[in-house]
């Protein structure tokens, strides 16, 4: 039987592509690859309210630097 794929809505796959974007800002101020996606992972609470609040990918990471 073939798994079926689950599609994601599009305020989900945005705040995906918006978590990518702030990888990049974190590995830019000095984490590895991996850092960055175990903290994004382990704070994702913390990072969903900044998506929501409507920081930048930017700006998110700055806080997160900080």
């Amino acid at each position: 039987m073939a798994k079926k794929e689950e599609e994601l809505d599009e305020e989900t796959l945005a705040f995906i592509h918006w978590c990518i974007e702030v990888e990049g800002f974190l590995v830019a101020g000095g984490a590895t690859v991996k850092q960055a996606q175990d903290h994004i992972e382990e704070q994702v609470e913390w990072f969903t309210d900044q998506f929501y609040d409507g920081l930048t990918p930017e700006q998110a990471a700055k806080e997160a630097l900080a």
